[in-house]
């Protein structure tokens, strides 16, 4: 059985004014709209998810929260673990390896340069920076999530709200 995961990298985020806290910085309105379109995307392509993870964040929760919204996710039923924020990418290896056996398409959003490594160690793929708001597709052909690891996922898509502008990423 194939699982696939998506793996999000927040949307454009609030620069910290005078002392904010960078945990607690919003999403702009265009990271706002950037959520929207892309989570947008991933229901005209008819992905569903079954299982929601995020970084405890308010960006990353802004941004999974769209994308909840738009994929007709139940948003109440995300997980959030504290260790993806400014975490390695091992806390995120171990948040996928967690994910339980009955799921097949989970999706993880979070920060980077996480989501930049985690997507180049799974797949082996050289994708450079992650931008914000990037939907990494990439999917395990007949493993449990306590299996995936290095190289063990084959990249199905990389999108971007630049890419849908019409700049081609990959």
């Amino acid at each position: 059985m194939t699982k696939t995961l998506y793996l999000v990298r927040h949307a454009e985020a609030e620069q910290p004014a005078g002392g904010a806290y960078d945990f607690q910085r919003s999403l702009t309105p265009q990271g706002l709209i950037d959520s929207a379109r892309m989570g947008r995307l991933m229901a005209e392509k008819h992905l569903v998810i079954q299982a929601l993870i995020s970084s405890t964040a308010e960006r990353t929760r802004m941004t999974a929260q769209v994308f909840a919204e738009q994929l007709g996710f139940n948003f109440e039923k995300t997980q959030f673990i504290q260790d993806l924020y400014e975490g390695a990418p091992r806390y995120y290896l171990n948040a996928i390896n967690a994910i339980p056996e009955e799921v097949t398409e989970a999706m993880i959003v979070g920060h980077n340069p996480s989501i930049t490594y985690l997507s180049e160690y799974l797949c082996h793929e050289i994708l450079g920076t992650v931008p914000t708001c990037s939907i990494v597709a990439i999917s395990f052909e007949n493993m449990a999530w306590a299996e995936i690891s290095n190289r063990t996922g084959k990249l199905v898509f990389y999108d971007s709200p630049e890419k849908l502008g019409g700049y081609d990423l990959l």
